[in-house]
């Protein structure tokens, strides 16, 4: 083997990140790497490229055996790496961005004739010909990744990582991408290969490797395992197993359509959404991480840019927010999935996280009546059960399942007729989730609409009246009633919408 690593511990804060994680890659080797959020891939690769040490375990590269301590270091082993984002140096030429931190000097001066030909002979390694001496803003996000990769092959890199390589290319640049890997492959260079999108391995992978929860639970060849078992092993559930557990729905309860979404396109990630929501009705949103889920409902939200296809309508009126005022005008509220970074306010107190959106409606001349937010926030403590010192303790001192009850709290108070949720019981214990499924579907029963994306399979299924897939970009699947069933979910998540998933419902396209 290439690299080998056996038996990897981390923890943070003692919190286990990695508990006996491996990974092995052969040399030429395409390796995909996968699991859903918080499965422990980039602490695993970060302890690979030197970003962190490991606790425990060995580690083995090229025969020898691997501890880097910094990135610098991995490099210089033959580790490079491409990370999702694109971390040049756009108004640098593409040379300069080549050859950075290895320039050619002649008599103490650079060598530009000398890099020039450097950086001209790299990118046709590649199959690519452009004027390296042109900035790198000068040309398109495909022409750039393939100087991420031009520079990490510079480094004689025998191990390319590409984290998520794909996210911000379309298909024609996705196939340039994968013509590059198959000639890295036949030079003797391996790749670990990270991505969501299951086509992506089966196209250019020849191993995979599969990790939940810090642990790898699967390694197998491409050829070997399908679709519906990938699925399984990162969710952590058994497909031949599963139960239709969905006896909660009861869409007969649902009222006027609140929310429709029609072939919705917000490129890169939103490549034809559609569903809708009723009045009293809870929509479950299901995918992969990287399905385009969570970009749907922020555009829907105005949260992120506007669509530049598609129809959006609102109470039966076309709809296009182009910022999250105009939703909230409108009757939305929404809690991100990043509750921590988009939502709480960590430094203020619960009463001032909870009326936050509010704030407009209880000031007059500037000035907020407190006492009308005094009771506006007493009475939603008591209504959703928030378990605090009193309205003015810091919510960053409160657990995360009352942080998200006071979120919740904050759009209540509002009387939204759609309220868009997005990971709501991520992060917070057993007791917190229960807490926040009962309250959400009293909610729906009390006429309010609910959108729900979800990474939990038995949460969607438990907790939703309908369920929407989706699968890079696109709605691929809508179930109800005996077809919603976590069965029936992961094979949408695992199959495309031109196969037999299209006969629980899906939306033709």
């Amino acid at each position: 083997m290439l690299l080998s690593m056996r038996g990897i511990e981390k923890r943070f804060a003692g919190v286990a990140a990695l508990s006996g994680a491996t990974l092995e890659v052969a040399p030429g080797e395409a390796h995909a790497l996968i699991g859903q959020n918080g499965a422990g891939k980039s602490t695993l690769i970060k302890i690979l490229t030197g970003y962190h040490r490991c606790d425990a375990g060995t580690m083995e590269f090229d025969g020898q055996p691997l501890d880097p301590r910094s990135p610098a270091e991995a490099q210089a082993l033959g580790i490079s790496t491409i990370h999702q984002e694109i971390n040049l140096v756009g108004y640098r030429s593409v040379t300069e961005n080549i050859c950075l931190g290895r320039e050619s000097r002649r008599f103490g001066l650079l060598d530009w004739r000398a890099m020039h030909r450097e950086a001209q002979a790299a990118l046709a390694r590649l199959g690519l010909e452009i004027d390296v001496r042109r900035p790198l803003a000068d040309y398109t996000t495909a022409v750039q990744q393939m100087v991420a990769i031009a520079r990490a092959l510079g480094f004689r890199a025998k191990l390319v990582v590409m984290d998520e390589p794909t996210s911000s290319l379309d298909d024609r640049e996705v196939a340039v991408l994968f013509d590059v890997i198959r000639r890295l492959k036949a030079d003797g260079v391996s790749v670990v290969f990270v991505s969501h999108k299951l086509d992506e391995l089966y196209a250019v992978c020849d191993r995979v490797t599969v990790m939940r929860d810090g642990r790898t639970v699967r390694v197998a060849p491409m050829d070997g395992i399908t679709r519906l078992q990938l699925v399984s092993d990162m969710l952590g559930r058994d497909v031949a197993d599963s139960e239709a557990t969905g006896a909660a729905a009861q869409a007969a309860r649902a009222g006027e359509e609140m929310l429709a979404i029609e072939g919705l396109h917000a490129p890169p990630r939103v490549r034809g959404a559609s569903l809708s929501v009723r009045r009293g009705e809870i929509v479950g949103l299901a995918g992969l991480l990287g399905a385009g889920r969570s970009e749907t409902v922020r555009v829907a939200f105005g949260a992120d840019a506007a669509a530049d296809a598609g129809q959006l309508r609102f109470e039966g009126r076309p709809f296009s927010p182009t910022e999250p005022r105009e939703a909230i005008r409108a009757g939305i509220g929404f809690c991100s999935e990043d509750r921590k970074v988009e939502s709480i306010v960590p430094e203020m107190s619960v009463r001032e996280n909870l009326t936050l959106a509010l704030l407009p409606h209880l000031a007059r001349a500037g000035v907020v009546d407190e006492a009308r937010q005094r009771e506006v926030v007493d009475r939603f403590i008591r209504r959703l059960g928030v378990r605090c010192a009193g309205p003015e303790q810091p919510i960053r001192e409160l657990s995360g399942g009352n942080q998200q009850k006071v979120l919740l709290a904050r759009w209540l108070c509002m009387d939204p007729k759609l309220l868009i949720l997005d990971e709501p019981t991520r992060g917070i214990d057993v007791g917190a989730k229960a807490e926040i499924q009962a309250l959400i579907r009293e909610l729906a029963e009390g006429g309010l609409a609910v959108l729900m994306v979800s990474s939990e399979v038995k949460e969607i299924v438990d907790g939703a009246d309908r369920a929407y897939v989706m699968r890079d970009g696109r709605t691929v699947a809508e179930l109800s009633g005996g077809r919603l069933t976590e069965d029936a979910l992961m094979a949408a998540m695992a199959h495309g919408p031109h196969e037999a998933v299209l006969a629980e419902g899906a939306p033709h396209e």
